[in-house]
């Protein structure tokens, strides 16, 4: 799955488009290198993703085509989070 249809279906990012900003803005690493909008992932990836002042790593844990709201949170596991 792309990194941009991945932050939004896992409600990381609102909207695919600001998703695809991210990346070409260089605010989003995956495992360390900084991701293109098209860059493929798989489950043990590490994000970073930088917004503002805070930044937050993430570990992909499912890559779901259709989630639902409640189950978005099930795509992704918290690693830690700086200000």
């Amino acid at each position: 799955m792309r990194v941009d249809k991945f932050l939004k279906n896992s409600r990381l990012i609102k909207r695919r488009t600001v998703g695809k900003s991210a990346c070409e803005g260089g605010r989003i690493d995956v495992n360390g290198k900084e991701a293109k909008p098209g860059t493929k992932l798989k489950v043990g990836d590490i994000l970073t993703l930088r917004f503002g002042g805070r930044e937050e790593r993430v570990e992909v844990t499912a890559l779901t085509e259709h989630v639902t709201k409640e189950t978005a949170q099930d795509m992704y596991r918290i690693l830690g989070e700086k200000e």
